[in-house]
């Protein structure tokens, strides 16, 4: 978790009279209840003359019968997964595997260094700050804000001084958070609230008097959890004040759906504004002086053209990551004295490798790039002169840089699907990385297995994908196997450990992640591959994914199982509707799955940017042709287990409500179509430990049955 978060730019049915389950006789007649009160309703509309049917709209309300199907559904779900056999050895298995002391990288304020650890099964991480004198102590600890580990921290914003911490909490994996402040010294909470606050961190003035956020007016609907959210404004809270009396900065209520991300110079002089609009990856870009209290705001990039990503400033001169006319990313200069266009500056140009991250440290620009999706470190001179390249300790995910422009070091992350996150610092003054953090762990690195390879997708498109497993694997085409996957909105699945992975491989699986179109693994082109009507190549370069594994003799068909969540969780439902006979089991986590309707909760608007929207006639064919819900058909399925938590304001449980009832209502065949359903649950953030390792048990003990494979008494060790 950093310390500084901006969240930006995601039933049971049993066909037929029983089911034999591993040695257990589940009865269709234990679900009659559920049965009877879920049934189709009828709706149908005309949408751009096309008639569409809607047969469970009802779950889309709050009402008694909504709760009632939860309820039972919720209740079947986990009777159908207690009977598995031997769930609790794959739990004891994660659970020695998550049992270790993990600490992020460090981050200096004033006098004082704030780190998070968990000494391994805590339910969340803990704030930790040592003072000059190397004296540590506890700074927050979230495990203490609820007796479950449902109430989380959210996000973290320390003062310029190390003085004062400001805190997002955020209950039951809502998005909403609530923002806090407490005194590093004495430990003391202020009696400072901030309330209404979604996809904003708190930004500290120059004088540490008061923090930059922004929020949204309270919700008028009554439905915290699915109202719409639009016109988000920006504020300044002064410290020891009420939030009534903030001061409205910035609000556009011409445009209810811009976002705006405000963050303060490094030097204090500037209040940075980058206005995102929806989930689009492009944003505008504005700002205003800080040492003029009338200073305007002022429209520096006004139109949404490409990403503008504030790096640092000298004086008048802005420093940006942008892929304006640069697909893969470029840093160009941008004096605001004279900001046309033609007077800009290409600092570093675009390669051929895109740029995940830029930060400036002792007077460089520190470069992180992708290079076929691993990780690579570039230092440049303030002016685009190559200085070197950082030596990393193998192949996998970088993460960072994390350092001051004032210090002459940085500290960064480095991990893959088998190794866990280590911890490195770079010393300008040598030139040379040095081990400062390195977790032990209760298996060894060296017996596993992660290889990068590549495939060709239906249109000839070139895919690669990681493929981890352990050592001396056999390829004999029966090994288990998972193949994980997103394919969205610029987002980059890089190398990352689990150690629930590390569990699965120990019980002779395969764990497979590609890095489909719709990503940012190369770029922006490689994104705008995969948005609106070329949705399709998402999942065409999954289904190839799938077909490589069983081509080259990884496992088969009835021993392949496919998960992916929010938009991946969208990627299992086309993978359910257009291609169930390539799996035996299928794990929609918390999807997007009625692709006509997304656009009318909570922040569903923001991903038309990304999808389109049912509403634009010309957009709206596209979504109908692959909206999971509207394509399912009278048929068999594979076993599938829908997931979703019934605080998950991001992605709303409907759209998992919907898809699984009717799932269940056409399924032919004789596979489970299964609901898991969390309480005091969302999204994903903020999870306890107890829970992540429970859902990732569900998850493999479903698989394996639904493989036909037993779990072992034992797993590892």
């Amino acid at each position: 978790m950093a310390l500084k978060t901006i969240l930006s730019k995601q039933t049971l049915l049993l066909a037929g009279l029983g089911l034999t389950l591993m040695g257990c006789q589940y009865h269709a007649s234990e679900t009659a209840a559920a049965q009877a009160a879920v049934q189709p309703q009828g709706v149908v509309e005309t949408i751009h003359g096309v008639q569409v049917a809607d047969p469970y709209r009802y779950l889309e309300e709050e009402s008694d019968a909504t709760h009632a199907w939860v309820k039972q559904q919720q209740q079947a779900g986990h009777d159908f997964l207690a009977q598995l056999e031997n769930k609790q050895a794959i739990v004891d298995r994660i659970t020695e595997l998550w049992n270790f002391e993990k600490v992020t990288a460090p981050t200096e304020r004033g006098d004082n260094t704030f780190y998070y650890r968990n000494d391994g099964l805590q339910a969340q991480s803990v704030l930790y700050v040592k003072n000059k004198a190397g004296e540590e102590k506890v700074a927050l600890d979230p495990n203490s804000f609820s007796t479950d580990g449902t109430v989380a921290l959210s996000g973290v914003s320390v003062s310029g001084d190390g003085k004062i911490i400001a805190y997002g909490v955020s209950k039951s994996g809502s998005d909403w958070q609530q923002w806090q402040f407490v005194d590093v010294a004495s430990g003391a909470k202020l009696g400072d609230e901030l309330n209404w606050i979604k996809f904003s961190s708190a930004e500290w003035s120059k004088d540490n008097k008061g923090v930059y956020y922004s929020r949204y007016d309270a919700p008028e609907g009554g439905n915290l959890l699915a109202d719409v959210n639009f016109n988000q404004k920006v504020y300044y809270h002064q410290l020891g004040t009420d939030q009534s009396q903030d001061k409205l900065i910035y609000e556009r209520p011409q445009n209810k759906d811009w976002g705006f991300g405000a963050e303060v110079s490094e030097a204090g002089d500037y209040l940075l504004i980058s206005i995102s609009q929806g989930t689009d990856s492009r944003n505008r870009f504005f700002y205003k002086s800080l040492t003029d209290a009338n200073a305007p705001v002022v429209e520096l990039i006004s139109e949404l053209e490409a990403e503008y990503s504030f790096l640092g400033n000298d004086k008048s001169v802005f420093y940006f990551k942008t892929d304006l006319d640069a697909p893969n990313g470029k840093i160009v200069a941008v004096d605001v004295n004279r900001p046309a266009k033609a007077n800009w500056k290409t600092v570093v140009p675009e390669s051929s490798d895109p740029i995940a991250s830029v930060a400036i440290i002792n007077d460089h620009l520190v470069v992180s790039y992708l290079h076929d999706v691993l990780g690579k470190l570039t230092i440049f001179s303030m002016n685009g002169v190559k200085r070197q390249d950082v030596e990393l300790p193998g192949k996998g995910k970088i993460a960072g840089p994390y350092g001051k422009r004032s210090k002459d070091y940085f500290y960064y992350t480095f991990n893959s699907y088998v190794q866990p996150q280590t911890t490195y610092k770079f010393d300008f003054k040598t030139g040379e990385s040095s081990l400062y953090a390195k977790p032990k762990v209760a298996f060894n690195p060296d017996n596993y297995v992660s290889e990068q390879v590549f495939y060709t997708s239906k249109d000839g498109t070139r895919v690669p994908m990681m493929i981890s497993y352990k050592k001396g694997l056999t390829l004999n085409g029966e090994n288990p196997t998972l193949l994980y996957a997103y394919g969205g909105f610029s987002i980059s699945l890089t190398p990352r450990f689990s150690p629930a992975n590390i569990a699965w491989m120990d019980m002779g699986g395969v764990y497979a992640v590609p890095n489909l179109r719709g990503g940012a693994e190369y770029g922006e082109s490689w994104h705008q591959a995969g948005m609106f009507d070329k949705k399709q190549n998402v999942f065409d370069d999954y289904f190839a994914a799938a077909e490589y594994l069983i081509d080259n003799k990884y496992t088969n068909r009835s021993k392949l199982g496919a998960y992916g969540r929010s938009n991946g969780g969208l990627l299992m439902g086309a993978a359910v509707t257009q291609r169930p006979d390539l799996f035996a089991a299928i794990l929609p986590a918390v999807g997007v799955l009625d692709m006509l309707r997304f656009h009318k909760f909570t922040i569903g608007w923001a991903w038309t940017s990304e999808y389109g929207s049912a509403d634009n006639a010309e957009q709206f064919p596209a979504l109908l042709a692959y909206s999971p819900y509207h394509n399912i058909a009278e048929r068999d399925y594979p076993a599938t287990m829908v997931m979703t938590a019934d605080h998950d304001d991001r992605v709303v449980p409907l759209h998992s409500f919907k898809f699984g009832a009717l799932l269940q209502d056409r399924q032919t065949g004789d596979a489970p179509i299964i609901m898991r359903i969390e309480s005091k649950a969302g999204h994903g953030a903020g999870k306890p430990t107890a829970m992540k390792i429970d859902e990732f048990a569900d998850i493999y003990s479903f698989l394996m049955h639904s493989f036909g494979l037993a779990v072992p008494s034992k797993i590892g060790g």
